[in-house]
C-alpha cells in the first residue's frame, strides 16, 4: 500500500539475442520478457535484436506482479531511441501488457495514484480509471494501448484518448431493517450500543433464533463512511486487487469458518490483505465461531487491540490497516440446544470442550456478550407487534452518541486508552462500589474492567447524559456475565 518507486533501466550491450531481468524479480515479473517482446513487435515497433539487460532498482526489494510491464516496454523503447528520453522523465508508468499491446488492469493502482509525485504524471490502464478517478488528481492519465502511450510521449500536446474525471460516491444501498427480526430486544439493544460506541459483540444462542439475521442488519445502524475512511477502504481493496465496494456503506465481511490464517489476517506467497483488512472501517462477522480453528481465531487478538496487522516474511514485510468491529455468533454447544430443557444430547464435558475453542484472551477483548434465546411459540404464531422505536430513531440516537464522543474525546469510546478513559468517564462512589463487587465476583481482568466502563460510557451517551451512574454500569455488567465454566449458564443468562 506504500507503493515504493521502482526505477527501470535498460542496457543494450550487444551479443546473442536474449532478455535478462535483474533486481529480484519473481516469476510473474520474469515472464514480462515474453509479454513485452511480443507487445512491442505486434505494435509495429522495433525490439532489439541483440542482448537486452533490464534492471529493476532498488535491487534488494522483491518485485512481484505484472505491473512493471509498461515501464519495462517504455524503457526498452527509450534505449532504442523510439521514444524521446527527455519526455519520459515527466511520467511514471503502471500496467500489465497483453501480447498485442493492450493495457490490462493491475492491483494497487489507487495506492500508486495517491503516492505519485506532484511534478509527474502517472499513466495507468484504462481498466483502472474508475478506481483511480476517485482521487481528484489531474496527473493521472488512463490509457488503453501501448501505442497510445507511445503517441503521448512523442507528442505530449496531442489529444489524449481518455479524459480523466472524478467519479462521485454512489448513494448508500438500502439495507434490511433490524426490526425485521422478531423479538430479541436484548440483542437489538446490544447492537445499538455496539454501533454507538464501536464495541465488539458476541451473540450466543441455539440455532434459528436470529443471530445471523441480526448481524447482517448491523451495518444498517452504522453511519456513512467519511471521505477519509472511504479512501482507506478503497486503498485496501486496490492493494488486494478486488473491485471497489460501495464507498458510502461500511464494508461487511463474513468469511466461512473454513478460512485459513492467511485468508483471515493476510499473507500468502504474495502478501495480500486478509478479511480483517477488507473489513477495515466496517464489520467482520464470524458465524459459527467455535468451528473456526483456534489457531486462526487467536490471530485476531493483536489486531483487535492495535487496529492493524503486520505480516513479516523473510524477504518482505507488509502492514495493513485493520480497524473493524468484530461481530460473532455461536451456538452454546455442538447440538445447539444446551439452553433448552431436556433436549440437548451433549454431555457437560462436550459442552466445555466446545466452548473452550474460544480462548479466554479473545473473549476478554469482546465488549458485549449477549444471549439470543429461543422465541416463544406465541410470538411466532401471533401477528408481530409494531416496534417500540423506528429504525430512523435508533440510527439518530447512534449518530448523536457518536457525535458526542468525537466532540468530547475525538474518537469512539471503544478506542479510548486507559488515560483517556479516566478523563471521559468520571465514576461516582456508587459506580465504584458496584464495579468493585463485580470485579471480585467475576474475577475480571484489567482489560474487562476498562471495557465495562467504556460500554457504560456509551450507554450514557445514548441517553445524552454527561456523567455515568450506577444504572449504566449495571447494564454494561449484564453484557459480561456469561459463565464460561458452566455451559447451561452460558445461554441462560
Amino acid at each position: 500500500m506504500e507503493t515504493p518507486q521502482i526505477t527501470v533501466e535498460t542496457h543494450l550491450p550487444g551479443g546473442l539475442p536474449g532478455v535478462t531481468l535483474v533486481g529480484l524479480p519473481e516469476t510473474s515479473v520474469r515472464e514480462a520478457r515474453d509479454r513485452v517482446k511480443s507487445a512491442i513487435q505486434n505494435c509495429g515497433l522495433i525490439f532489439p535484436t541483440g542482448r537486452v539487460v533490464v534492471n529493476l532498482a532498488p535491487a534488494d526489494l522483491v518485485k512481484e506482479g505484472a505491473r512493471f510491464d509498461l515501464a519495462i516496454a517504455i524503457s526498452i523503447l527509450c534505449a532504442t531511441d523510439q521514444v524521446p528520453q527527455a519526455r519520459v522523465a515527466s511520467y511514471e508508468f503502471l500496467g500489465e501488457l497483453s501480447l498485442y499491446g493492450e493495457l490490462r488492469a493491475t492491483r494497487g493502482c489507487l495506492c500508486a495514484v495517491l503516492s505519485i509525485d506532484g511534478n509527474k504524471k502517472l499513466i495507468v490502464p484504462a481498466a483502472n480509471a474508475a478506481e483511480a478517478s476517485i482521487v481528484s488528481k489531474s496527473n493521472m492519465i488512463p490509457m488503453r494501448h501501448l501505442l497510445d502511450v507511445v503517441g503521448l510521449l512523442r507528442d505530449p500536446d496531442g489529444k489524449q484518448p481518455i479524459n480523466t474525471c472524478v467519479l462521485p460516491k454512489p448513494p448508500r444501498q438500502a439495507t434490511e431493517s433490524l426490526h425485521d427480526v422478531l423479538g430479541q430486544q436484548a440483542a437489538k439493544r446490544a447492537l445499538v450500543i455496539a454501533a454507538a460506541g464501536g464495541h465488539h459483540l458476541l451473540m450466543v444462542g441455539p440455532p434459528g433464533t436470529g443471530k445471523t439475521m441480526l448481524a447482517r442488519r448491523f451495518v444498517g445502524l452504522l453511519p456513512d463512511l467519511t471521505d477519509e475512511a472511504a479512501m482507506e477502504v478503497a486503498m485496501v481493496y486496490s492493494a488486494a486487487g478486488l473491485p471497489l465496494p460501495n464507498l458510502c456503506t461500511p464494508p461487511f465481511r463474513d468469511p466461512h469458518h473454513s478460512a485459513s490464517a492467511p485468508a483471515l489476517v493476510g499473507g500468502g506467497g504474495q502478501i495480500r490483505p486478509g478479511e480483517i483488512s477488507l473489513a477495515h472501517r466496517g464489520v467482520l462477522f464470524l458465524d459459527e465461531l467455535p468451528h473456526f480453528k483456534p489457531s486462526v481465531l487467536n490471530l485476531l487478538r493483536e489486531p483487535l487491540e492495535s487496529q492493524q496487522v503486520s505480516i513479516a516474511r523473510v524477504n518482505s514485510r507488509a502492514t495493513f490497516p485493520a480497524s473493524f468491529q468484530f461481530i460473532a455468533a455461536m451456538n452454546p454447544c455442538p447440538a445447539g440446544k444446551v439452553c433448552t430443557q431436556h433436549t440437548c444430547r451433549c454431555s457437560p464435558d462436550q459442552v466445555r470442550r466446545y466452548q473452550a475453542r474460544i480462548s479466554g484472551p479473545l473473549l476478554d477483548r469482546i465488549d458485549l456478550h449477549v444471549a439470543v434465546p429461543q422465541l416463544p411459540k406465541s410470538m411466532l404464531l401471533n401477528k408481530p407487534e409494531s416496534p417500540q422505536q423506528s429504525p430512523a430513531g435508533a440510527i439518530s440516537m447512534i449518530c448523536d452518541a457518536r457525535a458526542a464522543q468525537h466532540k468530547r474525546q475525538g474518537k469512539l469510546n471503544a478506542d479510548l486508552h486507559a488515560a483517556d478513559l479516566a478523563r471521559a468517564a468520571d465514576l461516582n462512589v456508587a459506580c465504584k462500589r458496584l464495579l468493585s463487587r463485580a470485579t471480585d465476583r467475576y474475577q475480571l481482568s484489567a482489560r474487562s474492567f476498562h471495557r465495562i466502563i467504556k460500554v457504560a460510557r456509551t450507554v450514557a451517551d445514548l441517553e445524552a447524559q454527561e456523567s455515568i451512574d450506577s444504572t449504566h454500569i449495571a447494564e454494561a455488567l449484564s453484557y459480561r456475565t456469561l459463565d464460561w465454566e458452566n455451559g447451561l449458564g452460558l445461554a441462560a443468562r
